[in-house]
């Protein structure tokens, strides 16, 4: 139990800050479900389970998000959460049809968070951060 006990947080996993505010959110109570890759995308840096620290505290599903049945999935679980977290680039959630918009049309209330490295816009926005 902690502050955040009751609050439900679907993540897209990636790297960068998303993981750690997602692992931080479920080590403070939240319900969190890390929304994983079907194959592995070779991001970061690659070690065995038990280490890989920034994926502790919350359950993961693997999903293809580029198929009819992973994006419908992951539109029910946003039906049901508080929160969505993703760090993706600017535009990719939009082309999977699981940007704001399309979340926010199956559940209103959701707060849709976006951990970039350089923000949606300007210059540096399409680099990884």
């Amino acid at each position: 139990m902690g502050p955040l006990h009751g609050t439900r947080v679907v993540e897209l996993a990636g790297i960068g800050p998303a993981p750690m505010a997602a692992m931080l959110l479920a080590e403070l109570g939240a319900e969190v479900i890390r929304v994983d890759r079907v194959a592995d995308a070779g991001l970061g840096i690659g070690m065995p389970p038990q280490y890989q620290l920034l994926q502790r505290s919350r359950p993961s599903i693997a999903v293809d998000l580029k198929s009819d049945e992973g994006k419908a999935l992951v539109l029910e679980l946003v039906g049901g959460a508080d929160a969505l977290l993703e760090g993706f680039r600017p535009g990719v959630t939009e082309r999977l049809g699981l940007g704001p918009q399309d979340c926010w049309a199956h559940n209103a209330k959701l707060v849709y968070g976006r951990v970039t490295g350089w923000g949606q816009e300007g210059p540096l926005s399409q680099a990884a951060g």
